[in-house]
């Protein structure tokens, strides 16, 4: 399954504003990725032609099985490079930060060393 990175972000996004609020918007992915309006409307157009998301009558955005699958993943990265650049004295700003830069390109194995490792301590 390969998909660029922005369609990450954005389907990263959609699954935190679901956990933190309950739905997702245009807006919010907007405020949430600091891009513009217009750039979340045509990724939601291609998120969606791609099977990616789903979008009601009133505009709440919703993760397909197929997207969700994708934001799971990435969010899972985000969230152990996070704890582990933390836990080597990383400050929380930069470790979120360089977290969202390193979730994209670490590869499947060395993540997986990185998870095992995070999860025995």
């Amino acid at each position: 399954m390969t998909i660029r990175k922005s369609a990450e972000d954005y389907l990263e996004q959609i699954l935190i504003l679901h956990e933190e609020k309950g739905f997702a918007r245009s807006v919010d992915i907007a405020n949430g990725l600091s891009v513009s309006k217009p750039s979340v409307s045509f990724a939601m157009k291609q998120l969606r032609e791609n099977g990616y998301i789903t979008m009601d009558k009133d505009s709440f955005i919703e993760l397909t099985p197929k997207g969700r699958e994708i934001a799971d993943r990435i969010y899972a990265r985000h969230r152990v490079l996070t704890a582990i650049l933390t836990h080597i004295g990383v400050d929380a700003e930069t470790a979120r930060e360089d977290a969202c830069k390193i979730e994209h390109d670490i590869s499947d194995t060395t993540f997986e060393v990185i998870r095992r490792y995070v999860d025995e301590q």
